[in-house]
């Protein structure tokens, strides 16, 4: 059994394309995404449509949320905000009842999902230290769990003490617990302007972080079109 983890697609159909057609190559039997379907890029509704076609387990994140809301975006900024307000244009009522539907946190036959943390992850905190790691560990009752929300792919893990760092691959050890932020699919911000995201292969109990070229100038392309702000498409090729 390979579980694909996605998370943070954003909008970007390009991106999800590449990463679905390597999950192909590679093998993959399952899939679980951790949220952040919608906003920032120019294809919410078709990038929605194929993970609710698809029927992998998902829960729900931030831009999940605002996305599929009514209510007035004070406190962002103007940019944000065109964004949310033009994405919630481009979703029909059912898809904006499923984004609305989805689950803070799942449990997937062996290991947890969840957009931000485990102790609050309704709202929207941010787990860039082994500070922020230890908080979520508290609450996590899997020997794994999947989280995205930062964009930057990193692995904590707890034994005596929690530890923290990069990754290509690694596999889970008897007697840890694992904390690993899987990256974007959609708009990396580690610097590494690909497509990431990761395989779990159950049996072998290998996480393995991969990272793919995708059509950008197509996805910039799109965005301009949209009429949405142009900094979304220049900060792809930049990875920021």
């Amino acid at each position: 059994m390979k579980f694909a983890i996605i998370a943070d697609i954003h909008g970007n159909l390009e991106a999800l394309e590449t990463v679905l057609e390597d999950t192909r190559q590679q093998k993959v039997t399952h899939y679980a995404c951790l949220g952040d379907v919608v906003g920032y890029n120019a294809n919410p509704k078709e990038c929605l449509d194929i993970v609710r076609d698809m029927g992998m387990p998902c829960v729900k994140g931030n831009h999940d949320e605002f996305c599929s809301g009514e209510g007035a975006l004070e406190g962002f900024n103007p940019q944000a905000a065109l964004a949310i307000e033009w994405t919630r244009n481009q979703l029909t009522a059912d898809d904006r009842q499923w984004l609305r539907d989805l689950k803070y946190l799942r449990l997937v036959t062996n290991f947890t999902i969840v957009h931000a943390t485990l102790d609050a992850p309704q709202r929207w905190g941010y787990v860039f230290d082994k500070l922020a790691a230890a908080a979520s560990f508290t609450y996590q009752n899997t020997k794994l769990c999947f989280f995205g929300h930062t964009h930057v792919p990193v692995a904590f893990v707890r034994d005596s003490m929690v530890r923290g760092g990069s990754y290509s691959k690694f596999r889970i050890e008897p007697g840890k617990k694992y904390f690993v932020n899987v990256g974007s699919v959609g708009q990396s911000r580690d610097g590494v302007p690909k497509a990431t995201y990761v395989i779990y292969d159950v049996e072998e109990s290998t996480l393995e972080l991969r990272r793919l070229d995708y059509d950008m100038a197509t996805t910039q392309q799109k965005i301009l079109a949209a009429g949405l702000p142009r900094r979304l498409a220049d900060r792809l090729p930049l990875g920021r």
